[in-house]
């Protein structure tokens, strides 16, 4: 049978772990809300279409819960429960779930306690998703996603950046690419009842990302803004309210990972130079009055 991969939403890091496993042969299904067009993948609106799991070997599920649960089970729970030629299931899922810890570190097997609604959310996704019997599943808890077209960069070079300080505060990130290769590692030696975090190596505060951002487009830094004084969204504010520092010892010693781009600064040096920002001109500094 030919190994064949349904991303349950084709997003950013359905994207990504796509293009691996379609230079391997793989036969690759995709939902999305709208009907695109994507190269080499079988795309169908979902919801609308029906999602047949007919042939299917692999899926990958990464549509967000809500309040009232998983949308891809409350739908299609029975359909998965009842497939039989599945090797393997990834959940992404996110390292909210651990909650707040003061700064200090977690990892697989620190307890989910989630303060955020958003926490709650995806701790209750995680739970359903392994209250199905027998299946071969593996979670993924995942970091700030960032990489080609999702960054830094825009923010900056729009003017609207700042640099907001919470003393203390940090968060774990992970290149997209970095996603895709821990998700074809798992895929490659599953292990049912799995879960990793996935992260890089270097927990940093945000404003040092920002900086950092700025000095490779010749930038002056943005103004600094207390955290208190922030005019955030809600959903912003509270990214802020859970301080952690997230350890991926289990990606490196059971999957073998040697991630592409362990720290921000080559992470961002690599999106740097595919979103071709070496061209990127810093508007002249206003005369002097």
């Amino acid at each position: 049978m030919k190994k064949t991969l349904l991303c349950l939403g084709y997003g950013y890091s359905a994207r990504a772990l796509a293009r691996l496993l379609l230079a391997d042969g793989w036969r690759v299904i995709g939902t999305s809300r709208e009907l695109i067009a994507e190269d080499g993948v079988e795309m169908m609106t979902w919801p609308g279409d029906d999602v047949s799991l007919q042939g299917v070997t692999h899926v990958l599920s990464s549509i967000a819960p809500t309040s009232k649960g998983d949308p891809i089970l409350a739908a299609l729970r029975d359909k998965i429960a009842a497939a039989t030629t599945l090797e393997w299931v990834g959940y992404l899922s996110t390292t909210v779930v651990y909650g707040d810890h003061d700064g200090g570190w977690v990892d697989e097997t620190t307890p989910i306690t989630p303060s955020a609604d958003r926490g709650k959310w995806r701790a209750q996704a995680e739970a359903q998703w392994q209250s199905i019997a027998g299946l071969p599943l593996h979670i993924f808890r995942l970091a700030g996603i960032y990489g080609p077209g999702r960054g830094p960069f825009a923010k900056l070079m729009s003017g609207k950046a700042r640099l907001i300080i919470k003393p203390g505060q940090v968060f774990s990130r992970i290149h997209v690419d970095d996603i895709a290769q821990v998700l074809a590692a798992s895929i490659a030696q599953p292990n049912p009842g799995a879960v990793y975090n996935v992260c890089d190596d270097v927990p940093v505060p945000p404003q040092d990302v920002l900086s950092y951002t700025a000095e490779l487009l010749g930038l002056a830094m943005p103004p600094e803004v207390p955290f208190e004084e922030a005019a955030m969204t809600p959903m912003a504010r509270s990214f802020y309210s859970e301080n952690k520092r997230v350890g991926n010892a289990l990606i490196k010693d059971e999957l073998g990972v040697k991630l592409r781009y362990p720290d921000y600064r080559t992470g961002l040096q690599a999106v740097f130079k595919a979103e071709d920002m070496e061209k990127f001109v810093p508007p002249a500094e206003p005369p002097a009055l």
